[in-house]
């Protein structure tokens, strides 16, 4: 079914395009565009055509997104245009006449902020906290005050339509599998990298976050939930600027920030750095409660589980690069990342196990220690070339990553009778080295076309190494010996080549978007043998084809009411850690093993949208996922085994709604909520998953401007609580307030920031289709946090263009588990 229906809606688009719009005739035409002053589009923009005899309005429209407006149907007659847009100045032209035997093409509007400089500090209108465009939600992170001082996990946790976990996974709209990329760069980390590196990663080095829960055919079809792309900070402002940030926060314990970021602009030279580091310990506390029971569905026993995590450590990340302006129309770049990290972690865990009859039968204690470390370091070489006005553009990006993980961890056991008398002990060590190489390349040509159209097509080809190694080791009398049942090495390389075509134009009212990408995917695993396990291993190669589509109505002729439809197809690919089948020990009762026979996942993804001026948007969407990947639980000899496993398929569909409304001049308000289902049916340990519920997920925060140096914010949000494969969560909120006091001129900010005051956040539910056991969990984590933060910028603020975004590998680094 879902496939006659993409058949039917790409000729459906096609049809209405080229058959609807009606036929253009030799009438009154005026053009134009509408750009900042650094001649970028003003997407949003508003243009009004005015009767220069008594200033009537004569229409009204928006801008496209490449800044271009027309108005048609003119009569003969002499005309004024004003341009506006929140923040800048308003524009307007100089008596425009209009005859139809000669159509009128502007030279461009551009229009400057509207703020006044203080001191050489610019001064501008605050950004909209979230922007509504065809192909994506743009998040403004410095909209929200209560975003200083937090971290990018937690300025993600408060974006529309996300959420993560108490482990720091991340889900999108409701599904899990999100592509999570950094200046249009994968991120090359496993989860459990990955959140630590967004922990380290300051809020003050962040500008944008952009959701696509259907990205257009120039971005890597892996991402089953659709992209996150972060967009960090860049400036290259003439002159020597910087901005520098410092904090404090105290939760369960103290922790940390620090960061600066420079920049130096001269004659045709930009360089640019950027340094973070913060220390920090946080806490949680986890509680398991599980049930056993036999055959006849009678309880055999039950145990309950307490963990405590105290991980301490530091990070550093630095982002550096050079961008070399040859002439006007090329630039050449490099850029160099690295990251270093080093962490302690003593997780205690006490486990009382209960019998049959609900007595205390032993205690088992586990002293479980690690030491970490994770270095990484990658550069990226990038080519921007401009062949003419019309935005005509070749770039080419290189790019090598290099990732070398390892953890020692000391796994100590011990039980004991009710009465205290010590029955058994066990002593476990392990090291556990990792390397990780990606090389990429990527070529992308952009041609502006005749009629407002315009064609993209780019090739990518990528190369992952992995080596991944666990020595496992029993202590006996402080000997030890090598443990051949868990000791393992794992190699994995794959190659992912691909092609893609894009194609968009504009005729009248109507939009349309279109694009095609192909992927040719080549995997090998080795699992390395030892004294007692034989060697084996796997290869797979297969090809798909990624269809997109986007459609777009203006209900009237100014554009304010839009509709919107698209239609795009995702793969998720298995990450490089879930096919490394090593066991890694929590307790006694509790472990985590990969998968290596696990199979990507494919999503077809429908959307019909409407929105008003950007200012409120509501959206329908429905995902249809085949072979979804998961956390499974299974139980083998009262031991769950926790393991990545292909579910079956999953349907989901999504109602949302977004606006943003001013109550007053100091108030500004900006609201999300969306109602989704979540259904998961397939086959599965207990011989069939069929389980559904609906979820309500709100988010809010409220600014307020109480002075010209003093502001206000209050944010939140609410979970109602749904399924997830095998789990069942249970409602979850938080709420937040924060207070900011402009000094020194206005070049830097203090600010106060308390984050869920009422400590509501504690992820908690039950985990179901267990074989022979029921359990649930209940999370206490280190979320109610206040937070001290000190900002200040210095340097000459004379505007230049932006570069371009660089960097090619955009869909391995989130695989790099």
């Amino acid at each position: 079914m879902m496939k006659l229906i993409r058949v039917f809606l790409l000729p459906l688009f096609m049809l209405l395009l080229f058959n609807v719009v009606p036929a253009q005739t030799n009438i009154g035409k005026i053009s134009g565009t509408v750009l900042d002053d650094t001649k970028k589009p003003l997407d949003g923009a508003t243009v009004i055509l005015l009767a220069t005899k008594d200033s009537s309005v004569v229409s009204t429209q928006l801008v496209n997104p490449d800044g271009g407006f027309v108005f048609k149907n003119i009569k003969d007659n002499t005309y004024l245009i004003k341009a506006t847009y929140i923040g800048y100045k308003t524009y307007l032209s100089d008596p425009v006449i209009v005859s139809r035997l000669k159509p009128v093409n502007l030279p461009p509007f551009i229009l400057s902020l509207a703020g006044k400089k203080l001191n050489e500090v610019a001064i501008t209108a605050q950004k909209s906290y979230v922007q509504q465009k065809i192909d994506r939600t743009v998040v403004n992170v410095g909209a929200l005050i209560s975003n200083t001082g937090a971290n990018a996990l937690e300025v993600l946790a408060k974006t529309p339509g996300v959420q993560v976990d108490a482990d720091g996974n991340i889900t999108f709209k409701g599904k899990s599998g999100v592509m999570v990329m950094i200046d249009d760069k994968p991120t090359y980390l496993s989860a459990a990298n990955l959140a630590t590196y967004l922990r380290s990663l300051p809020s003050s080095s962040l500008d944008q976050i952009e959701l696509m829960d259907n990205p257009p055919a120039k971005y890597d079809a892996a991402g089953n939930a659709g992209v996150i792309n972060i967009k960090t900070k860049k400036n290259t402002t003439r002159g020597f600027n910087a901005v520098v940030s410092a904090n404090y926060a105290l939760g369960f314990y103290g922790r940390t920030d620090e960061s600066i970021n420079m920049n130096y602009r001269v004659d045709k030279i930009n360089i640019f750095a950027n340094l973070a580091y913060n220390k920090q310990k946080t806490f949680r506390r986890l509680e398991i409660d599980r049930d056993y029971f036999d055959a006849n569905g009678d309880r055999t026993s039950s145990l309950k589980d307490i963990s405590y995590f105290r991980p301490s450590g530091n990070n550093t990340n630095i982002k550096a690069g050079m961008d070399y302006y040859s002439s006007s129309k090329t630039t050449w770049g490099v850029v160099f990342t690295g990251e270093i990290s080093r962490d302690h972690d003593s997780s205690p865990v006490y486990s009382l196990l209960y019998g049959k009859s609900g007595g205390l039968d032993s205690t088992i204690n586990t002293l479980n220690t690690s030491t970490n470390k994770f270095d990484s370091k990658g550069i990226n070489l990038n080519y921007t070339h401009k062949f003419d006005s019309t935005g005509r553009t070749l770039t080419f990006d290189l790019d090598y990553i290099h990732n070398a993980a390892g953890s020692n961890q000391m796994f100590v056991n011990n039980t004991f009778l009710p009465d205290g008398t010590l029955t058994n002990s066990q002593t476990l060590t392990d090291n556990l080295p990792s390397t990780i190489n990606i090389y990429s390349a990527k070529a992308d040509y952009t041609r502006p076309l005749k009629g407002k159209a315009k064609l993209e097509a780019g090739v990518k080809s990528s190369y992952v190494s992995t080596d991944n190694a666990a020595n496992y080791f029993n202590v006996i009398d402080n000997v030890s010996t090598i443990d051949y049942n868990n000791t393992n090495r794992f190699l994995y390389k794959e190659n992912i080549n691909a092609a893609y075509v894009n194609f968009n134009k504009t005729l009248g009212r109507f939009s349309l978007q279109t694009g095609l990408r192909a992927e040719n995917t080549n995997g090998s695993g080795h699992q390395l043998g030892n004294a007692q396990k034989a060697d084996s291993s796997f290869v797979k190669h297969y090809t798909n084809l990624f269809p997109t589509a986007y459609f777009s109505y203006n209900l009237d002729t100014a554009g304010h009411n839009v509709l919107a439809m698209s239609y795009g197809r995702r793969i998720g690919r298995p990450s490089y850690g879930s096919l490394n089948p090593f066991t890694f020990f929590v307790d006694k009762f509790t472990y985590f093993s990969g998968n290596p026979f696990l199979k990507s996942q494919f999503t077809d993804n429908y959307k019909l949208a409407y929105s008003y001026r950007s200012l409120f948007t509501v959206a329908l969407t429905y995902n249809y996922t085949t072979d979804v990947q998961g956390e499974t639980i299974h139980n083998s000899n009262n031991v769950f085994i926790s393991t990545q496993g292909n579910i079956g398929r999953r349907k989901t569909i999504n109602l949302s709604a977004n606006t943003n409304f001013q109550p007053a001049k100091w108030w500004s308000v900006n609201l999300y909520a969306e109602v989704y289902k979540n259904t998961y049916q397939g086959a599965f340990y207990t011989g069939y998953l069929n389980q559904s519920q609906y979820t309500f997920s709100g988010n809010g925060n409220n600014q307020f401007t109480l002075s010209k140096t003093w502001s206000a914010e209050l944010s939140g949000f609410y979970d109602s609580g749904g399924t997830y494969g095998q789990f069942v969560t249970l409602p979850k909120g938080m709420l937040n307030a924060a207070i900011q006091k402009k000094i020194l001129n206005n070049k830097g900010s203090i600010k106060l920031n308390a984050r869920d005051i009422f400590h509501t956040f504690r992820p908690s539910g039950t985990i179901t289709n267990i074989v022979g056991a029921n359990a649930t969990f209940h999370n206490f984590l280190d979320t109610r946090v206040a937070t001290l933060a000190f900002t200040y910028s210095f340097g000459k603020l004379t505007n230049t263009p932006q570069k371009r975004d660089t960097g090619g590998a955009e869909s391995e680094q989130g695989r790099a588990h």
